[in-house]
């Protein structure tokens, strides 16, 4: 990887299919792969850009840039400039939580998004994990298939199972394939299998993985370095942020001086701390351990603030 930015927008691109972004085998272990409307708050500052951690908030909806849309992807990314990794976070969409304001108390944490859009999910974030957030993302589907070809044009290669073929209607044979960006959507998006969900999560982690190796492949060059910021203006196009070009390039000039070389993740909820309940107004949900998991979150995070 050879900026973060790239890497945030990516994770935000990958997310935006899916309904979640999970462990690929115990939600407890930390991993270490090889791996919005633009307008900022009244009278809140544009963070400066130092060694302190930042905290962004990526949200992938399942849309192809309809207005109402839901929250399917929500996922924390903590950066420290002169850290060596970045510590991403998936948050379940499916986790029952304290919504501000809302007239049932509780509900899903992706149903904050579609009454209250971005603001909403970052405050009932922050107030139910005590987590601060500087900067928010999102992408759709349209977003995700066009930040993919832009970053891999050529296609990544993926396993195709003939599950995987019937339900999206890829016409393509079982086995290694090459896919490119409509159609590493659906092979993100599906889940109808054994996995379900769990598969889904371990497809976002592999194509991530991929593009960053993408990514690190533009800008280990010269030729490719000289282009870093029209990458940023460009990518940025698929995105809705309220992080600003300044504080992209920035951000990536820092981590262009102090290489990330591992991404670590986590699940929110850890393993056995819920229960599926379910619930008239908001019907299967997880049910959460609230104590337990914010200091699995609070721990995971911690080394990034020392």
């Amino acid at each position: 990887m050879k900026n973060i930015i790239i890497v945030f927008l990516l994770a935000a691109a990958i997310l935006s299919g899916c309904t979640s972004y999970q462990q690929k085998e115990d939600p407890n272990e930390v991993r270490q792969d090889s791996g919005a409307d633009g307008v900022e708050k009244e009278g809140k500052k544009p963070s400066a850009i130092g060694n302190e951690t930042k905290n962004f908030l990526l949200i992938g909806v399942d849309s192809r840039g309809e207005e109402d849309s839901r929250s399917d992807a929500i996922l924390l990314a903590s950066y420290i400039p002169s850290g060596e990794s970045i510590k991403l976070v998936s948050l379940m969409r499916d986790s029952y939580v304290k919504i501000p304001d809302y007239e049932y108390m509780y509900s899903k944490l992706n149903h904050a998004y579609y009454i209250g859009g971005k603001d909403l999910l970052k405050d009932t974030i922050e107030q139910n994990f005590g987590v601060q957030i500087d900067h928010t993302a999102i992408i759709d589907f349209k977003g995700f298939t066009k930040m993919l070809d832009a970053i891999a044009p050529d296609g990544i290669e993926v396993e195709v199972s003939s599950a995987m073929i019937d339900d999206m209607g890829l016409e393509l044979d079982p086995g290694k394939q090459k896919l490119k960006g409509s159609d590493l959507l659906s092979y993100v998006r599906f889940r109808h299998d054994g996995q379900s969900d769990f598969g889904r999560v371990d497809r976002q982690q592999e194509i991530l993985i991929e593009l960053k190796d993408e990514v690190m492949n533009q800008f280990s060059s010269p030729a490719g370095l000289a282009r870093f910021p029209e990458v940023i203006s460009q990518a940025l196009k698929y995105v809705e942020t309220d992080l600003k070009i300044e504080e992209a390039i920035a951000l990536g000039v820092s981590f262009l001086m102090d290489p990330v070389t591992d991404i670590e993740t986590l699940r929110v909820p850890i393993t056995d701390s819920f229960e599926n309940k379910t619930y008239e107004h908001a019907g299967s949900v997880l049910q959460l351990d609230f104590e337990e998991n914010s200091e699995a979150l609070k721990q995971f995070l911690k080394a990034e603030k020392e």
